[in-house]
This record gives C-alpha cells, sequence and structure tokens, in this order.
C-alpha cells in the first residue's frame, strides 16, 4: 500500500497538454462566478461525453477493485467493493468542466461522499491536502477543503448506470468545482498529506488547483 505510484509514460496526449501549457492556449483572461454564470469563461457546450486518457484504460473488475486510504488520518482503511457499497450512498447532480474546453450539464452520479469518507478515516489535524492515484498511474492533488465540497463524490454511477471503464469505472472522484483533471478516474489511492504537492499533469504545466471560474487552466508564470 505505501508503494510510490508509477507515472504514466509520455504520450502523444501529454505532449500536446504539455505545449498548451506552454503556449497559454484556450486562454481568455475573462472570469465568471459560479452563483451568475454556469457556464465558465473559454467553455463550450457538449452532448456526448468525450473520452479522454492518458493511452491506457484499465480494467479493473469489481472483485479486483480496492481502495487504499492512508497518510495522515486516525483511520487509515483498505476498502474493497463491498465495503464501499456498505458506506452511507449519496446521490448528486453535477457539471463537467475539462480543461480542454468543453462542459457538460447535469451529470447524474451515485457514490460516496468524501465528507462521510473523511468522516470515516478522521484526517489529522496537520492534514492539508490529499494525493490521488489512479489504476493506470496517474497522481492529482486536491487541497482539503476542495476535496471535502458539499457536492464532491467517489462516484460508482453514472445516469444510473454502472461508471464506465473509459470514464474511469468501477470508482473515479468527482469534484464539479475544478475542472476535471482533478476528478481522477479508475481511483486506487487517496493519500492525505501535510502540504500540497503536484501530481502528474501540475508537474506537466497545469495549475495546482484549477478553478475553471478563474480560468486556472495552467501554471502561474
Amino acid at each position: 500500500m505505501d508503494d510510490e505510484p508509477t507515472q504514466p509514460e509520455d504520450s502523444k496526449l501529454t505532449r500536446s497538454k504539455r505545449a498548451w501549457a506552454h503556449e497559454g492556449r484556450f486562454l481568455t483572461g475573462k472570469t465568471a462566478r459560479p452563483e451568475t454564470e454556469r457556464l465558465p469563461p473559454g467553455q463550450h457546450l457538449v452532448k456526448n461525453w468525450p473520452v479522454l486518457d492518458l493511452g491506457e484504460q484499465p480494467e479493473v473488475s469489481t472483485a479486483q477493485w480496492r481502495l487504499d486510504v492512508a497518510g495522515l488520518v486516525e483511520n487509515p482503511r483498505s476498502l474493497d467493493w463491498n465495503a464501499l457499497l456498505a458506506l452511507p450512498q449519496t446521490e448528486r447532480r453535477s457539471d463537467i468542466h475539462c480543461v480542454t474546453t468543453w462542459s457538460r450539464y447535469a451529470n447524474d452520479w451515485k457514490g460516496v461522499s468524501t465528507r462521510d469518507l473523511m468522516d470515516m478515516v478522521a484526517p489529522k489535524a496537520d492534514a492539508a491536502a490529499v494525493m490521488l492515484t489512479s489504476y493506470d498511474g496517474y497522481t492529482t492533488n486536491l487541497l482539503l477543503a476542495d476535496f471535502a465540497a458539499e457536492d464532491a463524490v467517489l462516484a460508482h454511477s453514472w445516469q444510473n448506470e454502472p461508471l464506465a471503464t473509459e470514464h474511469g469505472g468501477p470508482v473515479r472522484l468527482v469534484v464539479p468545482h475544478l475542472y476535471f483533471w482533478k476528478s481522477a478516474k479508475w481511483l486506487k489511492r487517496i493519500e492525505f498529506i501535510g502540504s500540497d504537492r503536484a501530481g502528474f499533469w501540475e508537474q506537466n504545466g497545469y495549475h495546482m488547483r484549477g478553478d475553471p471560474w478563474a480560468e486556472q487552466r495552467y501554471a502561474d508564470d
């Protein structure tokens, strides 16, 4: 459980998005407020759900799946599928905003609220952030306050169906108020950490937080 994650191999998508970060691609310089505007600046609506990954879609059955929750917590846990389903189940409806400029409205999720997960593991007082690790080796970071957002959920279902592999099933994180690269697919490990540190895309030129309404697509110069 304490093994260091293996980072995904460099890919055409990685190289392209690294170049976008260097160029500041898609930036409009505008700002918006989520309480008054539903579509963040620079975004366009889609009705389908585009698939983006790093070239690998790990096939993890519910029988094989396990989520380790570790780090700065009082009660570390390693959850199998039955243990996840035994936790309180939450339903949420939220929008998706991808850093590649598409947004999709009104997605229905079912899973475990991150707040319920935190109640179970009890983060220590010095926990300030989380590092998420996926079954494909992907990592991304979140401040604890963002991870604990009211509508954040460890989702196993979308639109009343099991979450498809291509979209991160069996389980992915959904944090709707941030760009969707922060909502790690194929979730394998959640580590509570004492200070924020960069994950995969954050090491490749993307913003440490990723607020769509502030257009935090890329790292500050």
